[in-house]
C-alpha cells in the first residue's frame, strides 16, 4: 500500500500517524516511572503490514531543559547530581547537566524551565531560545526533551541547591563555553540535554549574544 502523503526529501518520515496500530497496552508497572507492555503493528516499507510485535515501553515523561548562558561573561551554568542510573556508566553517576524539570499535565515547557532554574541554580532566566525537542532513547523510552537556551546573570552563580522534599542535592557548575566544549570532547560532560544545547550554542554564540546584547 502506498505511503500517506509524499515526502520533501530524505528526511521527511515515509509513513505517519495513520500507518500503524495499538492493538494492546498492558500497565506492568507503576512507581516513580511506568512501565507499560505494548502490542503494535506498523506499515514496511516493502509493502504490507508488519506481523503483531510487543515491546516495554519505559513511560518516565517529559522534560523541559534549558543551558543558562550569561552573553556578558560568555558563561555557562550547568548543574551537577547523581543519578542512580548511571551507577554503572564509566566515570561514575555523578553527572554535569543541565537544568532540567519534568513537564507536568497542563504545564507550558518555558514555565518549567524557568522554575526550575530557580529550585536548582538560584537563577532568574529572561530571554529563552528553543533549541528544539528530541526524544532520547525511543528504542525503549517514550521520553521528550524540550530544549531551551536562556540568557542569565551568572555573576553570583554558585553554590547548593534543589529541593529537600525531593532529595535533591544539586551543585551548580560555571564554565566559559570554551571549558564546556573541551570538557565534552574530554568525556567529562556527556549527558545528552547538555552535550546538543552546548553544540548549539558554539554554532550560534555570535548570534545569541548580538541579540541580547540589544535585549540588556
Amino acid at each position: 500500500m502506498a505511503a500517506t502523503g509524499a515526502p520533501c526529501d530524505e528526511t521527511t518520515p515515509r509513513f505517519g500517524t495513520g500507518d500503524f496500530e495499538v492493538l494492546d497496552r498492558i500497565e506492568g508497572y507503576r512507581g516513580f516511572f511506568r512501565l507499560d507492555r505494548v502490542r503494535v503493528r506498523f506499515r514496511r516499507y516493502g509493502g504490507g503490514w508488519s506481523a503483531p510485535i510487543e515491546r516495554e515501553v519505559f513511560e518516565r515523561g517529559h522534560a523541559a531543559c534549558v543551558l543558562a548562558y550569561d552573553p556578558a561573561l560568555d558563561v555557562v551554568v550547568l548543574v551537577e547530581q547523581f543519578r542512580a542510573a548511571a551507577i554503572e556508566a564509566p566515570g561514575g553517576p555523578w553527572l554535569i547537566e543541565t537544568i532540567a524539570g519534568i513537564i507536568e499535565p497542563g504545564e507550558a515547557p518555558d514555565a518549567v524551565a524557568r522554575r526550575e532554574a530557580v529550585e536548582e541554580a538560584g537563577l532568574e532566566i529572561g530571554d529563552l531560545l528553543r533549541v528544539g525537542e528530541i526524544l532520547v532513547t525511543p528504542g525503549g523510552s517514550s521520553e521528550r526533551l524540550v530544549l531551551y537556551c536562556g540568557r542569565c546573570d551568572a555573576a553570583n552563580a554558585g553554590g547548593i541547591h534543589g529541593l529537600a522534599g525531593e532529595d535533591e542535592d544539586i551543585r551548580v557548575v560555571v564554565l566559559t563555553l570554551a571549558a564546556a566544549l573541551a570538557a565534552i570532547e574530554a568525556g567529562r560532560i556527556r549527558v545528552a540535554n547538555a552535550v546538543i544545547p552546548l553544540l548549539w550554542l558554539a554554532l550560534h554564540r555570535e548570534r545569541v549574544r548580538d541579540a541580547w546584547r540589544q535585549v540588556g
